[in-house]
């Protein structure tokens, strides 16, 4: 069994469960509460240090990005999940900057506005494949903003590579976007808003706001950074001038990235724990709790006294013969990040699974909905696909075939999912998890393999 991860490019033999797993599984921090910490740190009046930070591709990105605009970032005890960080207020930061964002929403959707308060020329470049990720909406709220914003070949500019003209605090006022293609549109804005001179007012003009949870998840942010949104009207929100003073704070462990391991013990009949779960969060990895039940698995949660956490155990169902048992999960709405492991468990499952209003997943790392449908269709499935959703058949016969990633790291889990059932089954390119699991096919393999304690 290859324990090691194989080349970008290279194929990765998934792991077949020949049994149920069982395991407890220690997650690493989100990657999506990580890069608004740090940019919240770096756009601080005060110097902060953060703990539990994640490191993978996206955040040394978005630390390399910050970096270079003027923040700077010290190991506590050489430990790489423990910063100190001093804002870019201490330093002058001026001349021609090169920022790359590889393919990481966060970083090329939250640094143009951070560029924009330096007084640099800062050229924000990215993957080939970043060039088709949707930009138009955050540029255009950052333009009627005040900042300037130009681009090569671009007479409007929507996508990367772009190049922000730093000129000090935008002006900022009213705002008026559609973000029905990403919150990270809504989030970008609202994560600048008080470094505006006049604070910002961001009104949504779209019909539907993808991932609610994780503009919750920024307000909450910017409240324990001392700022205060307001929402007068529902797809508006208000956030007023003033100093952001990040403090000493902690990241939660990344509860979407739960969910692969979380899915075995549903797929195989097994028994996964992750510990340290929060009781309260804004993450929409949280939805796991009642998201898997819709599978026939049974969800527990128990709290650890005296904190605000406890253990989650997700335990797949067996025949009495000891087979697993994956009932159809109906219909499904609003999964956004959650819905490449979710179509996993439904191209497994005895019964339909419907997953709704996931349009805006087009416009992630790959097309998601046609990336999902083109490989069940190598599986030997055949996926109804809409334009915001999909429709799963299920009781599928399927067959191994090589799933392609696309780069887009929930995409290679998804196939490894799927080989946990399906024999022989492989994956192109699996490096493309150290986006935010570095450690994914060893951790992978050790689950399989039988390790009862696992640090993904």
């Amino acid at each position: 069994m290859v324990t090691m991860t194989p080349a970008p490019g290279e194929e990765w033999a998934a792991p077949f469960a020949s049994a149920p797993v069982s395991a407890t599984v220690a997650l690493p921090g989100s990657k999506s509460l990580t890069n608004r910490h740090l940019v919240l740190a770096a756009l601080s009046e005060t110097p902060s240090r953060l703990t539990g930070v994640l490191v993978s591709r996206d955040t040394d990105l978005m630390v390399a990005a910050l970096t270079a605009l003027g923040a700077s970032f010290t190991r506590v005890n050489d430990d790489p999940t423990v910063l100190d960080i001093t804002p870019i207020k201490h330093a002058d930061t001026t001349g021609n900057i090169t920022v790359d964002s590889g393919l990481a929403g966060t970083v090329m959707r939250f640094i143009p506005g951070v560029a924009a308060s330096t007084h640099a020329t800062v050229l924000v470049d990215g993957d080939e494949q970043s060039y088709a990720r949707p930009m138009g909406p955050v540029i255009d709220g950052l333009i009627q903003a005040g900042v300037k914003i130009t681009a090569e070949q671009q007479s409007k500019v929507t996508h990367l590579p772009l190049t922000v003209h730093g000129a000090g605090a935008p002006v900022g006022g009213t705002v008026s976007i559609d973000a029905g293609g990403s919150s990270q549109f809504i989030s970008a804005l609202l994560l600048i808003g008080a470094t505006c001179t006049d604070g910002l007012d961001i009104r949504h003009t779209g019909k539907h706001t993808p991932s609610p949870e994780h503009i919750a998840m920024t307000i909450a942010l910017l409240a324990e950074a001392g700022v205060s949104v307001t929402t007068p009207e529902p797809d508006r929100w208000v956030v007023p001038p003033g100093a952001i003073t990040a403090g000493d704070s902690a990241v939660e462990p990344d509860l979407s990235n739960a969910g692969p391991y979380l899915a075995a013990a549903v797929v195989t009949g097994g028994r996964v724990t992750v510990p340290y779960w929060p009781m309260e969060t804004t993450q929409i990895g949280d939805r796991w709790r009642t998201l898997l039940a819709r599978f026939g698995a049974e969800v527990t949660f128990e709290p650890v006294s005296g904190t605000n956490y406890g253990d989650l155990t997700v335990t797949g169902a067996l025949t009495a013969a000891g087979q697993p048992v994956i009932t159809g999960g109906g219909e499904i709405s609003d999964l956004a990040e959650l819905a490449p492991t979710t179509a996993a468990i439904a191209m497994l499952a005895e019964g339909p699974t419907r997953l709704t209003n996931i349009g805006h997943l087009r416009g992630h790392e790959t097309d998601r909905l046609s990336a999902l449908t083109t490989e069940a269709k190598k599986l030997g499935a055949t996926v109804e696909e809409g334009d915001d959703y999909l429709a799963f058949a299920g009781s599928y016969q399927l067959q191994p075939a090589v799933i392609d990633s696309y780069a887009d790291h929930r995409m290679a889990t998804y196939g490894a999912i799927i080989g946990l059932r399906v024999n022989n089954t492989s994956i192109a390119d699996v490096a493309t998890t150290a986006k935010t699991m570095p450690d994914f096919p060893l951790a992978w393999t050790q689950l399989v393999s039988g390790k009862r304690q696992i640090r993904a």
